[in-house]
């Protein structure tokens, strides 16, 4: 292929294997070169494996000072740093906190790898662990019809592979209002009301698909409501969106909620939020330290103190599918 070539966001993200919002992300931090035809984005190959020696440099600077670190307060952390030779082709992906804590312990495990951070949606996360493009997946995907967290769209999007969830947390999910919830919101069903704007997350969000199948229950169409088709990319983003005043309403958790001054949560439902993984990866020495590590009490302590999350239940197997 020409090293000139031009790309589309699309083919870039299939290449780097991230999704096209990360891709967009990274061009407008200008951490990849791109121009545009017209309105369209295109980026060329040479300026991917441009990104790509400059992320290969910065993992060798960060792991040399890590092990100078290690090799004289070893007992800082739990973990022994593993061999900087380990590879970089596991992938966790999801886009809660506790994930990039999880792969910080995961890179000092004695069993462990350093691993790839993909910050997508759970229904595009499972879609790519069904394809081989990441090795953890994590859902909070409600379906309505059964009540049920995950296990449905496990079922449907991994058909033919079996698969292991272990539960991670229990997360409230609610609505965004302006302080003092000045339009008088105390439901889904004010959305059937005149006069209420929302902002959305982005499709395949286990938060967009919460007010999708809550909105098909109730018989309201998402078209007929204003800001329907306006999207963010996560809790904090839609949570300032509402404290800014630019909109009335937003669904997210009551976590990112408590991070933005300027707006109350009216709570909805609590949610499973849970990592997926291939019944035939699970023996995996990797593997069995992500569930050594999210078992442990030093990962259950630093997420006690971070707060937000009901742990009760973390790193139990909630079903074999």
């Amino acid at each position: 292929m020409e090293k000139d070539f031009a790309l589309t966001p699309l083919e870039v993200a299939a290449i780097l294997k991230i999704s096209k919002n990360k891709v967009y992300e990274l061009v407008k931090k200008g951490e990849i070169n791109s121009y545009r035809v017209g309105n369209k984005v295109r980026i060329e190959l040479k300026d991917i494996d441009e990104y790509k020696n400059k992320s290969r440099k910065l993992q060798i600077t960060r792991q040399n000072n890590d092990e100078v670190v290690n090799s004289s307060t070893t007992s800082a952390h739990p973990y022994q740093l593993q061999d900087t030779k380990s590879s970089y082709g596991f992938v966790i992906c999801g886009q809660d906190i506790m994930l990039d804590i999880l792969a910080r312990f995961l890179q000092h495990h004695p069993n462990g790898v350093q691993a790839l951070r993909s910050y997508t949606g759970s229904y595009d996360g499972l879609y790519a662990l069904y394809h081989g493009n990441v090795q953890i997946a994590t859902a909070h995907l409600w379906d309505g019809e059964t009540n049920q967290y995950n296990i449905p769209y496990v079922k449907r999007l991994l058909p033919g592979i079996s698969a292991v969830i272990v539960h991670l947390a229990n997360r409230k999910q609610g609505i965004y209002v302006a302080k003092g919830n000045p339009k008088g919101i105390n439901s889904l069903e004010d959305l059937k009301r005149p006069g209420i704007t929302i902002i959305n997350r982005e499709l395949g969000s286990g938060t967009r698909i919460l007010l999708d199948e809550h909105l098909k229950k109730l018989g309201i169409k998402g078209n007929n409501i204003d800001g329907y088709g306006r999207e963010c990319f996560s809790h904090l983003a839609v949570a300032s969106a509402v404290a800014r005043g630019e909109v009335d309403f937003a669904i997210g958790n009551e976590k990112a909620s408590q991070q933005v001054s300027g707006i109350d949560f009216i709570p909805l439902q609590a949610e499973s939020y849970e990592l997926v993984i291939k019944k035939e990866d699970i023996e995996k020495p990797h593997f069995q330290a992500v569930l050594q590590i999210i078992r442990s009490d030093e990962f259950k302590l630093e997420l006690d103190g971070i707060g937000g999350y009901d742990l009760s239940n973390l790193g139990k197997i909630t079903a074999e599918t």
